[in-house]
């Protein structure tokens, strides 16, 4: 049975879920959100019949703090937390993480996200592409999946997919967007996950932000193209050198009439601002563009160098 657990992320009802499954040998937890939710997941997790310390297991789908900054807080009471190997060391000394998020938030850093403490080495858990781990009778799959964050893992249970960001954001019926923060958007690593998403079929999705998604294969479609659009929607401001400053309220209402398209009222757009700012896509593809700049400005130096020996 898996119940999904609403956070009310900042008072607001499907923004951010975790998805609680139970196990022969008791519920897991994959996701936790942000500490500063802590006390609604508490709440949730014992309307779901259980207490917060009967979860020893949490699968989390990479470091965000939306997506893991609470999972300290359930290695307390001894759970075991596994991830990516990439994100293991940032659950272990979450010091860079914290300073790198608070340069961008501020004085808001502690209203959103709460605190983020170590967790002990011995109970945090790396896993490779393809790893199974065994709970009591039911087995879950780790899926490295890269492109919204280089140490993201999608986890598989029979057709059904945890996913985590790589399977972006859908709130209610609108559409689906793709969440792009810095440092490592990978538009072409995203779509290769994508496609291997599609490729296995799954029966359901469950996304972090937010819900259910019966139509999978619709929906990765979709995300696929917008990842797309919104990457090259973002190219040329980078290349006439626009500050994201300016770009943000552009791509604010660019993004925001892609929305209300989809149907979504002004309570939902709030909504999707929330689990997935604008100002952090720019950012993130802004990167990208930057990224991929370099890398061709050095693959031409490095041609020329051949031709010179």
């Amino acid at each position: 049975m898996i119940q999904v657990l609403d956070l009310n992320f900042q008072g607001q009802k499907q923004t951010i879920a975790c998805f609680l499954f139970e196990t022969a040998d008791g519920p897991v937890l994959f996701e936790t959100g942000p500490y500063s939710a802590n006390d609604n997941l508490r709440k949730a997790i014992k309307k779901a019949g259980f207490q917060f310390e009967d979860i020893k297991h949490v699968f989390v789908s990479h470091v965000h703090f939306d997506h893991a900054g609470g999972a300290w807080a359930f290695a307390e009471h001894g759970a075991k937390i596994y991830t990516h190997p990439a994100g293991a060391k940032h659950l272990k000394s979450p010091e860079k993480l914290y300073k790198s998020a608070k340069r961008i938030y501020g004085k808001e850093m502690e209203t959103l996200w709460g605190k983020m403490e170590a967790i002990p080495s011995r109970q945090v858990v790396s896993v490779k592409h393809g790893d199974k781990i065994k709970i009591g009778k039911s087995k879950f799959r780790a899926l490295h999946t890269p492109g919204h964050a280089n140490h993201h893992v999608a986890w598989e249970y029979k057709k059904l997919l945890f996913a985590g960001d790589v399977a972006g954001v859908k709130i209610g019926k609108s559409i689906v967007v793709p969440p792009c923060p810095p440092p490592d958007i990978d538009v072409e690593a995203w779509s290769k996950s994508i496609k291997m998403l599609l490729d296995k079929r799954y029966e359901k999705i469950y996304l972090t932000h937010f819900g259910e998604v019966n139509d999978t294969k619709a929906h990765l479609v979709e995300l696929r193209g917008r990842v797309k659009n919104w990457a090259n929607w973002i190219k040329p401001y980078f290349e006439k050198g626009v500050s994201q400053k300016k770009t943000i309220p552009e791509f604010e209402q660019y993004v925001n009439k892609q929305i209300k398209m989809g149907g979504a009222t002004e309570a939902t757009i709030k909504k999707y601002e929330l689990a997935n700012p604008a100002f952090m896509s720019v950012a993130g593809l802004f990167r990208y563009w930057k990224l991929k700049k370099e890398a061709i400005e050095k693959s031409k130096r490095d041609i020329a160098l051949e031709i010179n020996d």
